[in-house]
């Protein structure tokens, strides 16, 4: 359960993941019957069948949507209707509607307000397809058309939109934030993303929309669409707020923007290990390179630059709280700053009255420093 605020530094974000691109090829034409004919691209039977899963999903959105909009980025947004979303394809949802909202949401310790009192559209950030001023009805959610190409590059049908798989990682999350990764969305944007695993990446779980899990309610933000404007290396600085917690009546974990609106909950009988309350929360950046050459990836975290180059130049996280038992928002004063190759990326926090306890991160990744 945690707030911060992140910046949004162009391709270079917070859980960061830069996975290469691989060929594409989704058509043949026939000999001798001169006709061009669609083809699967995956040759093993459970591979196909995935890939054929993950279109006709695509196609069943692209019907049900009552609005299409033309994202300038290139992106295709299907305006929804909310109880027609991937997570009520799930056995335990399916044929129900989004929950209502929780009528109680973390309060700050001390007498402070409630973290929903906060005006709306202070805190919703822009985004390419809706930067025109389009929106999605009410009752509806906007998802990201997934292409067949955006299939091709994971190079996996049966596990895009999931994270490689790994180990020393806890069984059970959630986590949202803003990344790039060229593999998953075609381009180096920085989107919006959400993620959730309860086996630590191994058979469960997915990014944004992509599998049965997280329900949206929010019909002004498109999980996995890109975020606009972005952070300016010695100018303008732009961050996002968010706020996971975990909701004490109903037991789902619920996803806000800053002290705002709702985007969604991730529903409790997803989780085992959260099923009573998170035991750690973790903040900062990643970077994961899916092809390893015998040297460290150039790919850079954050800005790019080192943390002791402070604001307008390095990344950061500010006002980092915690939500307690008492479902109140308190300082992570007893943060633990943990840098894995701090010759490559670094790390460095602090705290003023007027940033909370925050911390500067990133780095160029390889470097002299970092061979």
């Amino acid at each position: 359960m945690a707030s911060r605020k992140v910046p949004i530094i162009a391709s270079l974000v917070p859980f960061l993941l830069l996975l290469l691109l691989v060929g594409l090829a989704s058509a043949r034409k026939d000999g001798g019957g001169g006709r061009a004919r669609a083809r699967v691209p995956f040759r093993a039977g459970d591979e196909r069948d995935a890939y054929r899963r993950i279109m006709a999903r695509m196609a069943r959105m692209e019907k049900d949507c009552n609005k299409t909009i033309q994202s300038p980025d290139g992106d295709v947004i299907h305006c929804v209707p909310s109880h027609r979303q991937p997570a009520f394809d799930h056995p335990k949802l399916r044929g129900q509607k989004p929950e209502d909202e929780p009528a109680v949401r973390p309060m700050t310790k001390g007498g402070g307000g409630a973290a929903g009192e906060e005006e709306e559209e202070s805190v919703f950030f822009r985004q390419a397809w809706s930067d025109g001023g389009e929106r999605c009805p009410e009752g509806t959610v906007p998802i990201r058309r997934t292409t067949a190409q955006d299939v091709l590059r994971s190079g996996s049908a049966r596990r895009f939109g999931m994270k490689p798989r790994a180990s020393n990682v806890r069984r059970d999350s959630t986590s949202s934030g803003h990344e790039v990764s060229p593999e998953l969305y075609g381009d180096s944007n920085p989107r919006f993303f959400t993620y959730w695993t309860t086996d630590a990446y191994q058979a469960t779980g997915c990014y944004n929309l992509h599998c049965s899990g997280f329900v949206q309610t929010n019909s002004r933000i498109a999980i996995g669409a890109a975020i606009s404007p972005t952070s300016v290396y010695n100018g303008r600085q732009f961050d996002i707020s968010l706020l996971i917690w975990k909701d004490p009546h109903r037991g789902n974990w619920w996803l806000q923007l800053g002290s705002g609106p709702l985007v969604g909950y991730w529903p409790s009988f997803l989780f085992t290990h959260l099923g009573g309350h998170a035991n750690m929360v973790q903040f900062g950046g990643e970077v994961v390179n899916s092809r390893p050459s015998g040297s460290h990836t150039p790919t850079q975290m954050g800005s790019g630059h080192f943390p002791r180059e402070g604001f307008n130049r390095a990344a950061y996280f500010r006002n980092v709280q915690v939500v307690d038992g008492d479902n109140s928002l308190v300082p992570a004063a007893t943060l633990r700053l943990v840098a894995d190759h701090p010759g490559c990326y670094d790390i460095r926090g602090g705290y003023n009255r007027a940033w909370g306890n925050y911390f500067y991160y990133g780095g160029p990744g390889r470097n002299v420093h970092c061979p």
